[in-house]
């Protein structure tokens, strides 16, 4: 793994945009600090760049940074979660201006992913984690359902669990407003 942890950080502190496996679904993940990265990314998934991405830190106490007012219930909701759980926080602060949606929201999740937890540590900022998949098209479950499109156009695909076949799920989403109101997105 460590091996893998090295090339991707190469490709990340470059701008590049990596293939990576997640707690989740497979992922395209690039610097989420860097507007240009965020934007090959978009272009990758042939997505409107009005519809946001999400972020993954390794570490609760790392939120601090990126949003700017915690709403309370945030903190018992992710100590408390046994499956990934991906919180649409108000207030982003210090990410690229094209990942933060309209409104000023953006997705978290504090990945559980043992590689996905040491990269982000030893990059030291937070990863974006989008689904690997053309805008519009069906999530890929798994590595052998990316399609050749995706993998032929980023820099890097991280050489881990690409044999496996389970079926993985995307996180479950809700928004939180400042006053811990919750809007349930997805189950």
């Amino acid at each position: 793994m460590q091996d893998e942890i090295k090339n991707s950080l190469e490709v990340l502190k470059r701008g590049g945009v990596i293939l990576y496996p997640t707690d989740t679904v497979w992922g395209l993940g690039c610097d989420a600090t860097n507007f240009d990265a965020v934007e090959r990314i978009f272009k990758i998934k042939k997505r409107n760049d009005t519809k946001s991405m999400l972020v993954l830190l390794d570490d609760i106490k790392n939120l601090e940074l990126y949003v700017n007012e915690i709403p309370s219930m945030a903190y018992q909701l992710i100590e408390l979660t046994t499956t990934p759980l991906t919180i649409i926080y108000p207030e982003a602060v210090n990410l690229a201006q094209n990942l933060i949606a309209e409104d000023k929201t953006i997705g978290i999740r504090i990945t559980t992913d043992n590689f996905c937890k040491t990269l982000i540590s030893k990059f030291r900022k937070p990863i974006v984690s989008t689904s690997a998949n053309i805008s519009g098209e069906p999530t890929a479950a798994n590595f052998k359902e990316i399609s050749n499109e995706i993998k032929q156009a980023v820099d890097y695909i991280v050489n881990l669990r690409q044999n496996e076949t389970t079926k993985a799920k995307p996180s479950s989403i809700i928004k939180l407003g400042i006053n811990n109101e919750i809007l349930i997105i997805r189950k």
